[in-house]
C-alpha cells in the first residue's frame, strides 16, 4: 500500500541529492548464523546493531531497499527531548517512572551527540529549536508546558514573550515561544549512513535489498529472504511501518499499533548566509504548536527545509509542492521570490496515544515502533535499551513497554478513514 509512491518521495529528496551513497551492500543469500538478526536498516536498527556489537553480539541486519530509505533518511532533522505526548505516558506511569522516562530522551540527545562526535559524523549538526505558539491562547498553553517540564523534569526553557519575538524569528504569525539550547537539528540521512559506517567498522553485516519473506519463531528464529535465511538467537524488529509492506506478513499482530502517516518538506534554493541568519538569528530548528503543525529549519548551505501537511490516505497530496509552498509562505512571505529545489516526504509511525511503542513477542523477538514523530532522538535510545535487554538488564526497556498500546479503531480497512475524520476535529480546533 504505501510502497506505490516511495520511490518517487525518496529519490525527489533533498536530503538524498546532497550525499554520496556508499556502494550497496550485497543482498543477503545462503545460509548464515548470527547472534542477532535486526530487521531495518533505519536509525533505530542501526542503533541497535551499533551498540549490540559493543556488547560483543554478532550482529546481521536485513534491509529491504537501502540504508535510510524511509523515514530515517527523510525526515525533518529535529533532534529534541521529550516524546510526541508526554501526556500519555504521565496518565499511565506514577510520576517517578515519568520522570525517569523523560530522562531517557534527554539521555537520547547526549547519546547522539556522542555519537556524532566518537564516529567523527559529519551531519550538520546545529544546536537550538524553538516551539512557536501562534496566537495568544496558544501561547498560554506553551506557557503552562514551560512551567511543567520545569517543575515535574526539571527542565528549563527559556521563554520568548511576545515583545522579543522579532529578535528569534523574521515572522508575524507568531505570537510567543520557548527555546530549547540542548535539541537541536542535522541531515537526518548523513547521520543515518553515519551510523551504519559505524556498524560496519563494528563488524556488523549489513544486507541491502534484502526484503525478509518469513520469520520462523522459536528458539532458534529462522528469517528467509529471498535468497537465503538468517538462523539466530535474538531478533529485533525495527522496520516501523514498512515491517509488513513488502507482500509479507512477518508480524502482523504489530500493524495495528501504529498508523503511517504521509509527512511533506520542501527545500529553497539557497539564500546565502546573511539572508539565512536574519530570517532565524539563532538558525535553531522551529515547530509550531498547532496539532496539525508546520515545522522548519535552515540548511547548512543556507536553504529553508519547511516541512507541514499531512496525508492519512497513503497517497501523496495532489499540487504537492504548490500547497507546501502556500504553507510557507503564509509563514515568511518575504521568500516569495525563491523558488522550491526540492519536494519530498514519507510516512512516520504514530501510535493511537502518541506514546512508543517497545516490546517483545515470544521472548526472543523485539519490536521497536511507534516514534510518532519525535525518532531522531528516541531511536538512539531504543536501540541502546533493547540492546542492554538481550545483554540481560531489561529495567529500563520495561518501563517503556509497560506503556499500554489500543489498536486503530477499524481495523486495517477502516482505520484510516476513521483517523481522517478524526483529524479533521483538530485541524478545526487549530483554526479556531
Amino acid at each position: 500500500m504505501l510502497l506505490a509512491h516511495e520511490t518517487e518521495l525518496s529519490q525527489a529528496s533533498y536530503y538524498e541529492a546532497s550525499v554520496v551513497r556508499p556502494a550497496a551492500s550485497a543482498a543477503q543469500a545462503g545460509r548464515s548464523t548470527t547472534g542477532v538478526c535486526v530487521i531495518g536498516a533505519g536509525l533505530a536498527g542501526l542503533s541497535a546493531a551499533l551498540e549490540l556489537a559493543a556488547r560483543g553480539y554478532r550482529v546481521t541486519v536485513l534491509e529491504a531497499r537501502q540504508v535510510g530509505w524511509g523515514a530515517s533518511g527523510r525526515n525533518g532533522g529535529q533532534a529534541i527531548v521529550g516524546y510526541a505526548s508526554d501526556a500519555a505516558i504521565e496518565a499511565q506511569l506514577p510520576a517517578a517512572d515519568a520522570r525517569r522516562a523523560w530522562e531517557l530522551t534527554v539521555e537520547g540527545l547526549r547519546l547522539l551527540r556522542e555519537r556524532i562526535a566518537t564516529h567523527a559524523i559529519d551531519c550538520d549538526f546545529k544546536a537550538g529549536f524553538l516551539s512557536l505558539a501562534v496566537n495568544r491562547s496558544k501561547g498560554r498553553a506553551l506557557a503552562g508546558w514551560i512551567q511543567h517540564l520545569q517543575h515535574a523534569y526539571g527542565y528549563p526553557l527559556q521563554a520568548i514573550p511576545a515583545a522579543e519575538m522579532r529578535q528569534w524569528i523574521a515572522s508575524e504569525r507568531f505570537h510567543s515561544a520557548a527555546f530549547d539550547p540542548n535539541s537541536g537539528h542535522l541531515h537526518p540521512l548523513k547521520y543515518c549512513l553515519g551510523l551504519a559506517a559505524a556498524a560496519r567498522a563494528a563488524g556488523v553485516v549489513i544486507h541491502e535489498n534484502s526484503p525478509v519473506t518469513q520469520l520462523l519463531r522459536g528458539a532458534k528464529p529462522v528469517v528467509a529472504t529471498a535468497h537465503g535465511e538468517v538462523v539466530c538467537d535474538f531478533v529485533v524488529l525495527a522496520g516501523n511501518v514498512y515491517l509488513n509492506e513488502f507482500g509479507h506478513a512477518i508480524a502482523p499482530e504489530l500493524s495495528a499499533r501504529i498508523m503511517p502517516v504521509g509527512t511533506y518538506i520542501v527545500a529553497t534554493d539557497p539564500m546565502g548566509e546573511a539572508r539565512a541568519n536574519a530570517l532565524i538569528p539563532s538558525r535553531a530548528a522551529a515547530c509550531d504548536t498547532n496539532f496539525v503543525l508546520d515545522y522548519f529549519r535552515l540548511s547548512a548551505d543556507h536553504r529553508l527545509l519547511f516541512g507541514g501537511g499531512v496525508s492519512y490516505s497513503g497517497a501523496t497530496p495532489r499540487n504537492l509542492a504548490a500547497g507546501m509552498r502556500q504553507r510557507m509562505l503564509r509563514v515568511f512571505p518575504q521568500l516569495a521570490d525563491l523558488a522550491l529545489s526540492h519536494t519530498w516526504g514519507g510516512f512516520v509511525d504514530i501510535t493511537l496515544n502518541r506514546a512508543p511503542d517497545f516490546g517483545r513477542l515470544d521472548g526472543n523477538l523485539y519490536y521497536l515502533q511507534g516514534f510518532s514523530g519525535h525518532g531522531l532522538v528516541l531511536t538512539g535510545m531504543a536501540g541502546k535499551l533493547v540492546a542492554e535487554t538481550i545483554a540481560g538488564q531489561a529495567e529500563r526497556f520495561d518501563l517503556l513497554a509497560r506503556i499500554k498500546h489500543r489498536p486503530f479503531p477499524g481495523g486495517a480497512l477502516m482505520r484510516m478513514p476513521a483517523l481522517v475524520l478524526g483529524m479533521l476535529y483538530y485541524r478545526l480546533r487549530d483554526i479556531l
